[in-house]
């Protein structure tokens, strides 16, 4: 009678127990990423009164089954429901993540490591990803400088907005490419300023430039065009100093290489030129820019430029927008006329003398004619026989249209903007011709330059601020930036455990291993490997079932109370025992 006393109060302890793990789950049913818990009972012992007998096969009698009486019951095991995924719940930050899968985040106290399937994270003070609730680091694997890839080593916090990570440094545009149609009866494309783009790019610091390329047409030959550098304005608009040394690799000479244009304005002598707010005279007859007063008399030690000076290009604008070539001055520069000369044989030749080379004085051959020489004659006017082409040659094929070649050279299809002779942060960059054509398009011109080659390398970049970070399903955090770049930053590890229902938990949400779970080996595994995968923006919630934890309420409620009924009845037999000396 005393037994069943003693199996009673087990009994009661034992359903208090679970009572007590069904409280705790009820109690959690909204707790990010819990883990539901469930007992298993076991009895706890039994005394034998009679031990079990074979079989006697000499007498034929039978065997006899032991006697025993169980002593109560006990808690077998507490088991976490660990591998049943709990709902996900949106919440929209980017920073809350959900693992789909058996894997665990490992987060870090600063001397052990943790784990936890709760990814409330945040971003701290120091561009640290932490836990939320408990300010715990979380642990990935940083990017290899060298390779720019990912490094699975010992898993280190991932310090995401360090100042480091918080901008993208500049790059110097590399590349180019110039496509679209150029039409050969395009009015620009045959006028003497030629066919205008520009090609925009950056230096080392990230400052935009814009170089203009101007495409002109050989008269002789509509299907080749001169290539020529005809400026190069910074961000403001401003012309950078020294622009016109700037080189086109491959340039033909431009002796070689003439457009013969009609019609090209004539340069009056006598012209009066407006220059920082003074007038000049270009004098014909002496080739000198002079200085005159109002009345028009020559003032004496004024001349701005003999014929041995040098003329600055701000002088040769002022020139040659007084002949109507503000756009163009290297076209005025390269007019040329033709002016008889001895060719060492008593004969008189056509020679090509360009207005610069006439106006300063300078040549191949050394000495340029005056106009004053009785070897020419001289009207009140000095007509351009055309200007010289002293660009890249851009062919093209004039039966099918499509880009033949440069310099006459079809297997060659790309330039180079040689910037080294100018000051400043330049790279120099490689203009691709390849995908320009030459095709009817009702007189209109699409082509254009493009920084950056077709799969869009060498495009160059400003300095980029950071506005976003984004995690993958694998937990590779990337950084965008305002310069269109973007930028790996880390990974974030998961730990997996042959037993993961071994693991203890710890508080917070946190776990720890144990030797019956399995060890963490300091690495971890990329979570993708076992076929799990991160979604952000969401969060797995308790994987509590409230209509189990209610079933099982009322079960555990009936065998509490059948257990309390056989301390009560044991109590009333054994009142019944001690009335019997009465």
């Amino acid at each position: 009678m005393m037994r069943s006393l003693f199996s009673g109060v087990s009994g009661l302890k034992t359903h208090q127990t679970k009572m007590d793990v069904i409280g705790n789950n009820i109690a959690n049913v909204n707790t990010v990423a819990f883990k539901s818990s469930s007992v298993t009972f076991s009895d706890l012992m039994s005394q034998t009164t009679q031990s079990a007998s074979g079989p006697n096969a000499s007498t034929g009698t039978g065997g006899v089954n032991a006697r025993q009486i169980g002593l109560g019951v006990k808690s077998g095991a507490i088991n976490t429901n660990i591998s049943t995924q709990g709902s996900a719940q949106s919440t929209g930050n980017p920073f809350d993540i959900m693992i789909t899968g058996d894997a665990f985040f490992v987060v870090n106290n600063g001397v052990d490591n943790f784990f936890t399937r709760d990814g409330s994270f945040y971003v701290d003070g120091a561009g640290n990803l932490a836990m939320t609730s408990t300010g715990y680091n979380v642990m990935g694997w940083h990017v290899d400088e060298t390779t720019g890839k990912i490094k699975q080593d010992t898993v280190k916090k991932l310090q995401i907005m360090g100042a480091e990570n918080m901008t993208y440094p500049p790059e110097a545009t590399s590349k180019a490419y110039v496509s679209g149609i150029i039409d050969k009866h395009d009015t620009d494309v045959t006028s003497v300023s030629g066919k205008t783009m520009n090609l925009n790019f950056y230096d080392a610091l990230g400052y935009s430039y814009s170089a203009k390329l101007t495409m002109k047409q050989n008269a002789e030959d509509p299907s080749l065009y001169s290539l020529e550098l005809t400026g190069l304005l910074d961000s403001e608009g401003v012309e950078v100093d020294g622009w016109e040394n700037v080189s086109l690799t491959g340039a033909y000479d431009s002796v070689n290489n003439i457009l013969n244009q009609d019609n090209l304005p004539y340069i009056e002598q006598e012209t009066i030129v407006t220059f920082n707010d003074t007038e000049y005279k270009w004098d014909g007859t002496a080739l000198k820019l002079r200085q005159y007063d109002d009345a028009g008399n020559e003032l004496e030690g004024e001349v701005v430029a003999e014929v041995s000076d040098g003329i600055t290009s701000d002088e040769w604008k002022a020139i040659a927008t007084a002949y109507g070539y503000e756009d163009d001055v290297k076209g005025f520069r390269n007019q040329y006329i033709n002016i008889p000369q001895d060719d060492g044989n008593g004969n008189m030749v056509d020679v090509k003398f360009s207005l610069q080379k006439l106006i300063t004085n300078l040549s191949d051959t050394g000495n340029v004619p005056k106009i004053t020489d009785a070897t020419i004659t001289v009207g009140n006017q000095i007509t351009a026989a055309g200007y010289y082409y002293d660009g890249v040659q851009i062919t093209y094929d004039p039966d099918t249209g499509v880009f033949a070649g440069i310099n006459g050279n079809q297997t060659v299809s790309t330039l180079n903007i040689d910037f080294s002779a100018i000051s400043g942060n330049f790279s120099n960059v490689e203009v691709d011709f390849s995908e320009s054509s030459m095709f009817d398009n009702k007189g209109t011109s699409t082509i254009g330059a493009t920084s950056g080659d077709l799969e869009g390398l060498g495009t160059g970049r400003r300095l980029g601020d950071m506005i976003g970070v984004s995690i993958q399903n694998n937990g590779m955090i990337y950084a965008s930036y305002d310069n269109g770049m973007t930028k790996l930053l880390g990974q974030i590890a998961t730990a997996e455990f042959a037993n993961a229902s071994g693991l203890e938990k710890q508080g917070d949400n946190l776990y720890s291993a144990t030797l019956n779970s399995g060890e963490f080996d300091g690495i971890g595994v990329d979570i993708t490997g076992n076929g799990g995968y991160m979604s952000t923006g969401v969060l797995e919630m308790s994987n509590v079932d409230l209509s189990s934890e209610f079933t099982e309420m009322i079960t555990t409620q009936r065998g509490f109370q059948a257990n309390s009924r056989i301390i009560t009845v044991s109590d009333t037999m054994l009142e019944e025992l001690t009335n019997l000396k009465r």
